[in-house]
Order: structure tokens, then sequence, then C-alpha cells
């Protein structure tokens, strides 16, 4: 479905930024990988096919906008920008302070804005599309999840205002909402817990499919949205969580 594409992924070292390149490069895409850490390298070693790695600190606009012209030049321009980069954030809004919530909205939400000011000119040459990994969390949240949520809410936001401010010109932004996946960062927050093991089964058990998805089927999803098989798709959130936002919990 990508066949002579070529997309742009952040927060692709690990996770499901690795499982999204992975799926751009079984669909016949190119791929840059994005993050600060450096075993993405190894990620884009391990994918084969047209796959390359920058090294980036997504907070820094500078950073970012070196980063996106390093992977035009290597790729030739860029059709696809995914903004995957997140950090997970669990705080208390009184005792938070002002440098941590900063923190979290420089990755969870000003980074995508900042990706799309450095690649929407190319993407706009080359009738492109955006999609921004947002959260179920932008909707439906658990305690303890603030700012998390508040900046996934955001994201959904930007999400709808970049497609209705870059339709007229062919780029087409939407977003993919993950529920639980089985990623790193899901681990962290099972081990938080008093009784990880028995929250996993609490959780699995009000999961409509009875498991996480996998990273690779959040991939599958942004490949859909980034290719001509979405075409009519703007401004919307594709949710990707085993059913998880169809029920009430019990």
């Amino acid at each position: 479905m990508l066949a002579g594409k070529s997309v742009l992924v952040t927060g692709a070292a690990r996770g499901i930024g690795a499982g999204i390149a992975e799926a751009v490069v079984a669909a016949g895409g190119a791929v840059a990988l994005i993050d600060v850490d450096p075993a993405g390298a190894d990620t884009a070693a391990g994918l084969g096919g047209d796959a390359h790695f920058f090294l980036c600190d997504v907070r820094s606009l500078a950073e970012v906008e070196r980063a996106v012209g390093e992977a035009q030049e290597a790729l030739g321009g860029i059709d696809g920008l995914v903004n995957n980069a997140g950090i997970n954030a669990y705080f208390d809004a009184v005792a938070m302070t002002e440098d941590e919530w900063d923190s979290v909205f420089a990755v969870d939400l000003k980074a995508a804005w900042m990706l799309a000011k450095a690649a929407l000119p190319g993407l706009i040459k080359r009738r492109g599309a955006i999609v921004n990994i947002s959260s179920i969390q932008a909707r439906l949240t658990l305690r303890g999840f603030f700012p998390y949520a508040a900046a996934k809410s955001g994201l959904e936001g930007l999400t709808r205002s970049l497609a209705l401010d870059y339709a007229a010109v062919g780029v087409r932004v939407n977003a993919v909402a993950p529920g639980y996946t089985d990623t790193r960062l899901v681990q962290e927050w099972l081990g938080l817990q008093d009784d990880p093991d028995g929250t996993l089964q609490s959780v699995l058990a009000n999961i409509p499919l009875g498991r996480m998805a996998a990273p690779r089927e959040i991939g599958n999803a942004v490949v859909f949205l980034l290719s001509e098989q979405a075409s009519a798709i703007t401004g919307e959130t594709l949710a990707v969580d085993c059913g998880t936002g169809a029920r009430f919990a019990t």
C-alpha cells in the first residue's frame, strides 16, 4: 500500500514506533526512524528494506528541523509523518511542578506541532499525510494518568485543526488511539502497581478481545491511514484498542 512512499516515524526505536516502522517497510515503503534512543539504529538495521535512523530529541525545534531535513535528503522527500514519540506521566495535580508539566507536554503534544511545522512544506508538495498517535486516554482515562490524558486530548484537537487547515492543499491528518498495547511503557505502568499480576488479569478481563494489541497491529492501522485506501479520511481518530472503548468496565 505504500510502494514508492517515504514515511518519517518519531519515537521509533522500540514499542509502537518500531511496530509502525516495520509495517511501513512491509507495505513497500521507505522509512526514517527518529528517536532520542540510539537503539533506533539497531531497529532500523533489523528492518531491512529502505530504513534509516536519525538521532533526535523532539523537544528541540532545532533538532527536529535538522532531523527532518536529513530524512528528506536520505529518502528523497517525505510522503508521511507519524508523530508517535511520547512519554507516560503519573502525577498528582497538586504535587506536580511547572517543570514537570512542561516536560510532559513538550514530548506528548508540542513535539507533534514542531514535527508538523518542519515537515508540512514537503508534505504539501507531495500531497502527503500525517498520523498522530493518540491514546484511549484522550477520552476514557484512569486514575493516576494526569496529565497524560490532557496531552493526548490536545493531540486529537491538533489533529482536527490541522486536518481542516491543510485539507485544501491535499494533506490529510488523522490520529490512531491505541488502548492497552504490549509495550515497555505498559509493562512499566504494571510494575508500578501493588499487584502487577493481578492488575494485568483485571486489565485483560475488561478487554473484549481478551488481549492487548501488538505494536505491529497499531502499525497496520497507521499504514492504512497513510495510504490511498484512506484517501477520503481526514480529521478522524481511529481506535485500535481490542474493543476496550466499546464497553463499561465491570
